[in-house]
């Protein structure tokens, strides 16, 4: 059981560290209790945010409605919420995290 993943109901909840300006958006591995993710959205102007919801939403195969920014706007540390009955197995696949 991950500590930065909460599958309940229809709901998955992923606490994530964002490292925004990289070369391109990855899975970086786990960074304490968090999922971290390079971003290559610049932190200018909300455009980190949006790409990583953008991001999520195609990693879960789910409309840009279903990810949500629960916490972090202005911070590294954020947690996300996404409309999916997904496990945690499979959310693990989807991230390519093992």
């Amino acid at each position: 059981m991950k500590p930065w993943l909460v599958c309940s109901g229809h709901t998955v909840r992923l606490t994530l560290h964002v490292q925004p300006g990289a070369r391109k958006t990855e899975v970086a591995g786990e960074h304490g209790d968090c999922l971290k993710i390079r971003l290559a959205a610049p932190p200018v102007d909300g455009k980190a945010n949006t790409a990583l919801l953008s991001w999520l939403a195609d990693c879960f195969a789910v409309g840009k409605r279903a990810v949500a920014l629960q916490a972090g706007d202005k911070s590294r540390h954020k947690v996300v919420l996404i409309e999916s009955s997904l496990a945690e197995p499979e959310v693990l696949a989807l991230l390519h995290v093992q």
